[in-house]
């Protein structure tokens, strides 16, 4: 298992892991590349824009089947919110929330795969490998939380309300089998679908402010970080059978 620091890696670690190739992201030796637009990826400053755009390259197909652990993130109570906030203040609020989120999931090698206004999806085992991706996921969200309670904490609005009141943020988890690819002929970067997401998806909809929502095959891989969790059983739209959910709430601000 490898932790890397948002600032750390020297090459590209998803072209390593998945091609063995050092493409270099800092220093000298990048120049050249940046020269022909190969610069750090926005998902993960320790992958490169290879990993982001030339999927196909990457891989040598255009989809293939992965591995890996989802994690979802939203703001609870952003509609409300939006309607007490000006935008100015709204927009401060969910630059903080993709700011913190972003270093928590990059610390522990996961990829920022989608931003969806007030929320965001996250990808842990690819392109940058960890066999322990489950207990990464939940390690990042548990730190998510506490990042976006101090960072709220710490964030004033004048006018506005005090923003360690607000409805906080909800996380969904789940680990399984991924479709990992380039699905739209507009748009070069990949993302996942399947089951697994949509699932993902669901159990981060019915996480409550401070909540984190683990599925069961994403516990049971880390039975470390889930000792203190409670189970709660949900019924999800679009999924036939009642799942279980492993809550993890009350994570204290660093």
């Amino acid at each position: 298992m490898r932790s890397i620091a948002p600032e750390q890696a020297r090459i590209c670690l998803g072209c390593w892991d998945q091609m063995h190739m050092p493409i270099p992201l800092r220093g000298l030796l990048a120049l050249p590349f940046r020269a022909f637009g190969i610069t750090r990826s926005k998902m993960n400053p320790n992958i490169c824009t290879i990993c982001e755009r030339s999927f196909t390259y990457v891989k040598k197909q255009r989809h293939i089947t992965a591995d890996a652990t989802i994690l979802f993130a939203d703001i609870r109570g952003f509609t409300h919110l939006s309607g007490q906030l000006d935008p100015n203040a709204l927009t401060r609020v969910v630059s903080q929330f993709h700011d913190q989120c972003a270093q928590a999931i990059w610390s522990e090698g996961g990829i920022v795969n989608k931003q969806m206004g007030d929320g965001l999806m996250a990808i842990f085992n690819f392109p940058i490998k960890n066999d322990r991706h489950a207990e990464a996921a939940i390690r990042a969200a548990i730190d998510i939380q506490r990042r976006c309670k101090r960072a709220h904490r710490g964030l004033s609005v004048p006018g506005g309300p005090q923003l360690d009141t607000l409805p906080g943020v909800g996380v969904g988890i789940h680990a399984g089998e991924v479709e990992i690819g380039e699905f739209s002929t507009f748009r070069s970067d990949f993302t996942a679908i399947g089951g697994t997401v949509n699932l993902t998806s669901r159990l981060e909809a019915q996480a409550a402010a401070g909540e984190i929502l683990v599925s069961s095959a994403a516990a049971e891989a880390a039975p470390e970080q889930m000792a203190a969790a409670t189970i709660r059983q949900l019924t999800l739209k679009g999924i036939d059978q009642p799942v279980l959910a492993h809550v993890l709430k009350d994570v204290p601000a660093a």
